[in-house]
């Protein structure tokens, strides 16, 4: 009986150290809101477990980061999930967009990876020499990316040559102090590209979908260093 009790103790143990490890990260970001509700705000990061309460004639736009459900939801009280969310007293209308679910964001050890891989490789031709994988696919031609601070971003195609730009980016240009919109700017990526954005010590390789329009949902633009 000591046995299944310290066995049972353990497993409870190891599920609240999960629960802690996970926590603070988040799962969903708001693309929309209009009405009066409190609690939460456009562009804002949400973790699972997050209570939000609506008025009956507000509305919210929630777009999950690694299942890719948009949701549109109107009044009620909204509890943030894992993958989608749960609604009383009130509507949500769901569609899934094309997200790159789970590869939003990359760990400080794929970020530092990273850097020394494209580091190596940056003085190599894409014909002929080694080519560097996309880690994250958008699927629309105008990315947003989180930033986080003003800094210089630059942003190199990578599998031709020719497509530059280093953009310097001012406080009062990003959203929510956060985020630099190519929207702003009316920048636009080519469909199919393959390119490198740096961002002091940190640098991503993405690409750009194939078939990828120039606007999309949130969540299938959204580039998060």
């Amino acid at each position: 009986m000591s046995y299944i009790r310290a066995a049972t103790l353990g497993t409870i143990g190891g599920l609240v150290c999960m629960a802690a490890a996970l926590a603070g990260e988040p799962v969903a970001i708001v693309e929309d809101v209009s009405g009066k509700m409190s609690g939460v705000e456009f562009m804002e990061y949400v973790e699972s477990g997050k209570v939000i309460k609506l008025g009956p004639h507000d509305q919210m736009v929630l777009d999950y980061l690694k299942s890719c459900w948009r949701e549109t939801i109107t009044g009620g009280t909204v509890t943030v999930g894992n993958e989608q969310s749960q609604v009383q007293l009130g509507s949500v209308k769901r569609v899934r967009v094309k997200c790159d679910g789970g590869h939003m964001e990359l760990s400080p050890e794929q970020s530092v990876e990273s850097a020394g891989l494209i580091s190596r490789s940056m003085g190599e031709q894409p014909v002929g020499g080694r080519k560097t994988s996309p880690q994250i696919t958008l699927y629309a031609c105008i990315p947003i990316i989180d930033v986080k601070v003003g800094n210089t971003l630059l942003i190199e195609r990578i599998d031709k040559p020719g497509e530059r730009m280093e953009l310097s980016i001012q406080p009062a240009q990003l959203v929510r102090g956060e985020f630099y919109d190519f929207a702003s700017t009316n920048r636009v990526l080519t469909a199919g590209g393959v390119y490198r954005a740096t961002l002091g010590t940190k640098q991503i390789v993405f690409k750009i979908d194939d078939a990828a329009p120039p606007m999309a949902p949130l969540a299938s633009r959204l580039l998060r260093f």
